[in-house]
């Protein structure tokens, strides 16, 4: 190897960032021509997830039952929030460094002149890790859109599709139809495809159908009954009764659960789960900045939402917990996102805004936020900060003990003040 070639994971990683001239470069050609460059063809289960929203809830669901279950488990998910071993997973732990750079390096090795980005770099080191692990099974979480996202190189044996909603438009359409067909892209001929969106959209239906894929849409295939100390099941397998509420908080995770149960009941014969599995997997599944509320006073609340799909998810949790004291939202957001939807859902439920510059090109500054407060009616007072960390000691410094402080709008927001948190 060269002298001059990266060495270290963070030399590794600051190389692929420059590597391609686009961050996002939708396509599966480069990626699979350097994939069969080096024999990837995964002998493991795949479940591919995908979805606007709840990806991760679902990948981590799934992960923890089949550990549960004692089967080896690669997990693959992005972004990160502070590491990026974060994003790959083996036996329900982070991949080390060394593994990674040792995949890196056979990938720079065998791609020739193709070039490839930082995620599809990424996606090819995970699915050989896993390889070499030895995985009975991978999940494999949809990175953008499905229909061209290095993951669908790999054909899943279950796919997932956690919800569909508006965001990436620019990249996936400006509908619900276009966007749906995206995702319903990672559908594969004869083999199950679960939908948690009680509402999909025509185009993803039609594409099932047209590939022959078996389609199961919750309400119609498979669903859940909530009780108030308990849940049940219904799906292909049968039923489940006396199920424990998911650790991941949110009466919305329960869709996320049964449609995780359904994608296991598909793949029974090959990757059986017992109920014991089953509840001892939802109670130990759980995802860093998705409603993580941190122990102490004064109630901190670490949300990764950056769209109304997701904000309206972090309104009905707000709106389901104890009421008193004040609501003081830190965030910051991409200026390519829908500011004004995210700030309709959440703003009945904040009593003070601290906005701050987002990081990098994309960021919408302290200013910009203020502005759509404004413009939408927002009575709440709103403090602008140039940068996450400062709006975050602000916040506080301005909360008593019986408030609560929401930090959300964006991964890089919420990864900005879990940093915080570790240097006190």
């Amino acid at each position: 190897m060269d002298k001059t070639a990266p060495r270290t994971l963070a030399q590794w990683l600051a190389y692929l960032e420059q590597l391609h001239p686009q961050a996002i470069a939708m396509g599966l050609d480069r990626v699979s021509q350097v994939a069969q460059a080096l024999g990837l063809s995964p002998e493991f289960a795949v479940i591919t997830v995908g979805g606007t929203n709840g990806k991760g809830s679902c990948c981590a669901m799934l992960e923890a039952m089949l550990l549960h279950a004692g089967y080896h488990v690669g997990c693959y998910t992005s972004p990160h929030l502070l590491r990026y071993n974060e994003r790959v997973r083996i036996g329900g732990r982070e991949i080390e460094d060394e593994v990674l750079c040792r995949a890196f390096e056979r990938i720079e090795a065998a791609r020739g002149d193709t070039s490839l980005t930082y995620f599809e770099f990424g996606t090819l080191a995970a699915v050989m890790a896993f390889g070499e692990a030895g995985v009975d099974v991978a999940i494999l979480e949809v990175g953008l859109g499905g229909r061209l996202d290095a993951v669908n190189v790999f054909d899943a044996d279950c796919a997932l599709v956690a919800s569909v909603d508006l965001d990436h438009q620019d990249y996936l359409g400006d509908t619900r139809e276009a966007i749906g067909l995206e995702k319903a892209g990672i559908f594969r001929a004869g083999r199950p495809a679960v939908c948690a969106d009680a509402e999909p959209p025509a185009a993803l239906v039609a594409h099932a159908r047209e590939i022959g894929a078996d389609l199961m849409v919750i309400d119609r295939d498979f669903g859940y009954v909530a009780k108030p100390q308990q849940w049940r099941y219904w799906g292909p397998g049968g039923k489940r009764h006396g199920l424990p509420y998911p650790a991941l908080r949110g009466a919305f995770q329960l869709g996320n659960a049964a449609a995780c149960l359904t994608a296991l009941d598909c793949l029974r014969g090959n990757l059986p789960v017992t109920a014991q599995d089953v509840r001892g997997g939802l109670l130990q599944a759980e995802v860093a900045g998705r409603f993580q509320v941190l122990p102490g006073q004064p109630q901190v609340i670490l949300d990764v939402a950056h769209n109304p799909h997701a904000a309206r998810a972090l309104a009905a949790n707000l709106a389901s917990m104890p009421a008193g004291g004040r609501t003081l939202a830190v965030c910051a957001m991409f200026k390519d996102k829908d500011i004004a939807g995210v700030v309709a859902a959440i703003r009945p439920y904040i009593t003070d805004w601290l906005v701050a510059d987002a990081e990098g090109a994309r960021g919408a500054s302290a200013a910009q936020l203020a502005a759509v407060l404004a413009h939408s009616g927002a009575s709440a007072p709103v403090a602008q900060y140039s940068n996450v960390a400062a709006a975050w000691h602000a916040a506080c410094n301005l909360a008593a003990d019986n408030d609560k402080i929401i930090v959300f709008g964006s991964f890089l927001t919420v990864a900005a003040v879990m940093r915080e948190r570790q240097r006190r």
